[in-house]
């Protein structure tokens, strides 16, 4: 049982900074494309060293809120700096490497299925998950319905009910990977020409193809930003 009286959790330095960059955000309203003050002003101002401003910085980049420029400055890549707790970040690192091996276990083999069995309607339900990807990206979003529609067609076209009642146990992680990867700067256009090779590999009735397409656009996925945060390099103050 745990103690009542236990010491009370203070938040990390880092987590601090957090709070009084995205409150400056808002205050002085930046807006996409906009520019943060430098490293060295930041940590002058909050009276804070330039690591747990640095810090701070790598948790917005790493949420897809801001782009770090080399020898350019930080700019938002967002209206906003509101973020998800770092805790709950710090969740999403440790489950997603599972999360992505089992996209790839399950989502190569309905690839392979949806090529071997799909009719002229799954063809018609790929295709229209493509055209809502393009139009939400041509419009600035980031294509997650139409990639979400995408992915669905494909395990509809490879019926298989067990292959895709696994899909839906695990449907939760899988949308948390989803916009992970499409919030990658250049992703979205990337995985909207990867869905087309698998679209056509399907459409060609070639299982081996469409189940190396959809390999190639998994492991694709797997390259996030996430991924390469350490949380445990980050102060304990």
């Amino acid at each position: 049982m745990s103690d009542p009286l236990r010491p009370v959790a203070r938040p990390r330095l880092h987590e601090r900074v957090l709070e009084r960059v995205r409150a400056y955000a808002a205050d002085a309203g930046l807006r996409t494309g906009d520019r943060l003050p430098a490293e060295r002003e930041l940590a002058q101002r909050l009276g804070v060293s330039r690591a747990s401003v640095k810090q701070a910085m790598v948790i917005l980049e790493v949420q897809g809120l801001v782009e770090a420029r080399h020898g350019g400055g930080v700019y938002l890549r967002r209206d906003t700096l509101d973020a998800e707790p770092v805790e709950q970040l710090v969740r999403r690192r440790r489950l997603l490497p599972d999360v992505l091996d089992a996209r790839e276990a399950l989502e190569t083999k309905l690839a392979e299925l949806a090529a071997a069995r799909r009719s002229d309607e799954d063809l018609a339900a790929l295709e229209r998950a493509l055209d809502t990807m393009r139009t939400e990206i041509a419009g600035g979003g980031h294509g997650v319905e139409g990639d979400r529609l995408f992915h669905a067609a494909v395990t509809a076209a490879a019926r298989s009910a067990l292959l895709a009642e696994f899909m839906r146990e695990i449907s939760g992680q899988v949308t948390e990977s989803r916009t992970e990867s499409l919030r990658q700067p250049g992703r979205p256009e990337r995985s909207l020409g990867q869905h087309r090779a698998i679209l056509d590999a399907i459409r060609a009735a070639d299982p081996e193809a469409a189940s190396a397409a959809m390999r190639a656009h998994v492991r694709t996925v797997a390259q996030v930003r996430l991924l390469a945060w350490d949380p445990r390099e980050f102060d304990e103050t």
